[in-house]
């Protein structure tokens, strides 16, 4: 009788306590539906548990959105499951001819670019050592003997492809930092630093003093001025290819060297310019010039190289640490290559679409993608749309996968790293979330995974677009419905 009764208040116990589990998530739920400042937003919300495949809390879970960067996540798992950690690009030199016994080589030197997002990148190099890489290169090649060479220095990325940004990316993004396009021949992140002097009288114009890397034939028209203000608040405008950049907006009065990034015009070029730089420097004289196989009308590459001479090659960074920092840090860049990696292992030729007509067919074939719509791989493009169910599907599928323990652990951590250091700082949620996080114009998105209190683990998608509330605001609402998924 006793075992009866103590079986029967256990079992009322465990009911009662996954009421108060849903009840916590439907109240912070209702609490966003009934929001004066969403009103006329369009969200949705997607929790899984793990364990059973069930959803646990939904809203709108099949309407798609735009999700900005958390659509990496797809980029990211792609190049997991497609290519695999160990997938990494190699750059090669390539010569006409032999170097001969006086140390001369009669022809050009090719670089032939295979995506290799680390060149000379930020997040592979310490400040000041963007260079080393060719460094390394021309040592190996005066160590050969190389002293003279009677032609030119070609940059090639034409194994990818030359139509810039992916579709969708609005104007004022393509001359920043985070909208510069992916191609076969990445450096530096495809980013160029610009150097300010900012007067101290406000309303006077800044002086652009120097750019990283330096581009003599670059048009830089600066509309920035001086303001009482504390961070950067310019913009950069140009397209790829092109060496006209305009810029506008304001930056912190009386600051020396204040620098601003914005995207490089033509890394194929640039590339061979900084190789021809460093060849010069380390006492190999060039007799010709230095250019991109972009301008240039050639053969197809299988052909070209097929007579060419293998000079040296230089082992890049792979698809695990690439995969890192993208989701750990939301590198646009980095996104995008992985996009290109896909389309040229499995294509033969490195394009945005390729690539993202073979990551939709992937997916389908694992689950229900319909309402899937994306252009591109970092989330840049507005006319992507992708709803909350399916980021779900991916999330739940990437838990069970081989990759599972990469990839999860490529997400920011709330408050504790990455995008999300300062998300849920100091409240019941911090590090009990492992997600991606994605903005743009009066876009808020979440996806990723949560670790409850009482043991479970869920995946979860969050997608806010159009609200009326300032970013803060609306960070406090997420925040709030975080720490209610944490408490399930």
């Amino acid at each position: 009788m006793n075992a009866q009764i103590y079986n029967i208040f256990f079992s009322l116990f465990i009911i009662s306590n996954v009421y108060t589990q849903t009840e916590e998530l439907e109240e912070a739920k209702n609490k966003l539906i009934n929001d004066s400042s969403l009103k006329n937003a369009t969200f949705s919300i997607c929790v899984r548990d793990l364990s059973t495949g069930n959803n646990v809390c939904t809203h709108q879970e099949q309407i798609s959105m735009s999700a900005a960067s958390t659509t990496k996540l797809f980029a990211t798992a792609s190049a997991l499951e497609i290519l695999g950690e160990n997938y990494i690009p190699n750059t090669t030199l390539y010569s006409e001819n032999k170097i001969d016994e006086s140390g001369v080589l009669n022809g050009n030197i090719w670089i032939r670019g295979s995506g290799d997002a680390s060149l000379g990148s930020k997040y592979f190099n310490k400040n000041g050592e963007e260079y080393q890489f060719l460094q390394n290169w021309v040592d190996t090649l005066y160590a050969m003997g190389l002293r003279k060479i009677n032609g030119s220095i070609i940059g090639d990325g034409s194994d990818f492809s030359y139509f810039g940004a992916p579709d969708g990316w609005n104007w004022g993004d393509l001359g920043n930092y985070y909208g510069t396009a992916p191609c076969g021949l990445p450096i530096f992140d495809n980013v160029l630093r610009c150097f300010f002097n900012v007067p101290a009288k406000i309303g006077e114009k800044a002086v652009l003093i120097k750019t990283f890397p330096e581009i003599p034939q670059l048009n830089f028209n600066s509309y920035i001025y001086s303001a009482n203000i504390k961070g950067d608040d310019s913009y950069i405008y140009g397209a790829p290819f092109s060496y006209d950049r305009f810029s506008s907006g304001y930056l912190p009065k009386n600051s020396s060297s204040f620098m601003v990034r914005g995207s490089l015009p033509d890394p194929e070029q640039q590339f061979a310019d900084a190789f021809k730089k460093a060849l010069i420097e380390k006492g190999i004289f060039v007799y010709g010039e230095s250019k991109g196989a972009r301008n240039m009308n050639l053969v197809q590459a299988s052909k070209r190289y097929a007579v060419l001479f293998p000079l040296y090659q230089h082992k890049g960074r792979g698809v695990k640490q690439i995969v890192h920092w993208t989701n750990m840090r939301s590198v646009n860049l980095f996104a995008e290559q992985l996009v290109l990696w896909i389309a040229k292992e499995k294509t033969g030729f490195g394009d945005t679409d390729s690539g993202i007509k073979y990551i939709k067919r992937f997916w389908s074939n694992h689950f229900n993608t319909s309402g899937f719509y994306i252009k591109d791989g970092s989330g840049l493009s507005r006319t992507n749309a992708i709803n909350t169910s399916i980021f779900c599907s991916l999330l739940e599928y990437m838990h069970k996968s081989i990759n599972s323990t990469i990839f999860y652990e490529s997400l920011p951590i709330t408050g504790v790293s990455g995008t999300l250091n300062s998300v849920c700082k100091g409240q019941i949620a911090e590090g009990k979330i492992h997600a991606k996080s994605g903005t743009l114009n009066k876009v808020k998105s979440y996806a990723g995974y949560v670790e409850t209190i009482s043991g479970k683990k869920l995946a979860f998608s969050i997608i806010f677009n159009n609200y009326s509330c300032s970013n803060e605001a609306m960070m406090n609402k997420i925040e709030q419905f975080m720490n209610a998924m944490v408490l399930y």
